[in-house]
């Protein structure tokens, strides 16, 4: 199963060749994962899966350990949002790896896949900054969403 998370591009992300730039590229990825797993006053995308308390001063802080991205094909300017598609290829002791596609619009035809991209990332308690296990109301709302990782291609 995977999370279906809309965003928005802005005009400030794309490069002199008219293409999302690579650094706006994990912009993107961030803002997908924080609508996903974060959860907030507002109603987030994720709903079940937004378990992480994302507000100043929470008891666990998410830090990255790694990256990559595969880029497909250049994203233009698009006015309607992104789909960005997220699910769980690892779930470990005190990480995860979110796995993302990114596509256009659902609505658009025909759909083009732009990129696809892995992040780990540590969970870490913000008092003694040493990792921690993920615990069982985390691992409840996540483990619908873990399937096998995203399969890069130009390795």
């Amino acid at each position: 199963m995977r999370l279906h998370v809309p965003i928005k591009l802005r005009w400030s992300d794309l490069d002199a060749y008219g293409h999302v730039n690579n650094a706006a590229m994990l912009r993107l990825l961030e803002e997908a994962r924080i609508e996903a797993f974060w959860s907030s006053d507002e109603h987030a995308v994720g709903g079940s899966t937004a378990v992480l308390d994302g507000t100043p001063g929470a008891d666990t802080l998410t830090l990255i350990a790694r990256q990559e991205i595969e880029y497909v094909a250049p994203i233009p300017y698009l006015r309607q949002p992104l789909d960005v598609q997220l699910w769980l290829g690892r779930l470990g002791g005190a990480s995860l790896e979110v796995n993302y596609e990114v596509w256009t619009p659902e609505w658009a035809e025909p759909r083009t896949m732009f990129s696809r991209a892995a992040t780990t990332i540590v969970l870490v308690d913000a008092a003694t900054q040493r990792p921690r296990r993920i615990n069982d109301r985390e691992r409840a709302a996540w483990t619908p969403y873990l399937d096998d990782p995203v399969q890069f291609t130009k390795r």
